[in-house]
């Protein structure tokens, strides 16, 4: 199941689920260049560009979030996540990292 949570509600629905961002799964989908540049705190970089290995998704338990910079690969990306695993939460954080900066968000060059 695909839905849509604003990045920044992100926070509290991971509060309301008890789930601390350590163990929340936050993919951002952008090309390794932009994670780069800078992505939101906690998110680990799965580029759609390179495809996603079911493996991977396999190996993820609970609720997928997925970002990108804006919300257009993050909407392609959050389709094929469901395409292999329909019976999963997956989550498009819209307004991606360009929104969680304007909203003052932590966001992590490295």
């Amino acid at each position: 199941m695909i839905r849509e949570l604003a990045v920044t509600e992100l926070a509290n629905e991971l509060a309301e689920r008890n789930i601390s961002l350590d163990n929340a799964h936050i993919w951002d989908v952008r090309d390794n260049a932009s994670y780069l540049a800078g992505h939101i705190e906690g998110a680990i970089n799965h580029p759609i560009n390179d495809g996603i290995d079911k493996r991977v998704l396999d190996s993820t338990e609970g609720t997928v979030y997925v970002l990108c910079g804006g919300g257009s690969k993050a909407v392609k990306a959050s389709k094929h996540l469901d395409e292999l695993d329909n019976s999963r939460d997956i989550v498009i954080l819209t307004g991606g990292t360009r929104g969680a900066k304007s909203a003052g968000m932590t966001i992590v060059e490295k």
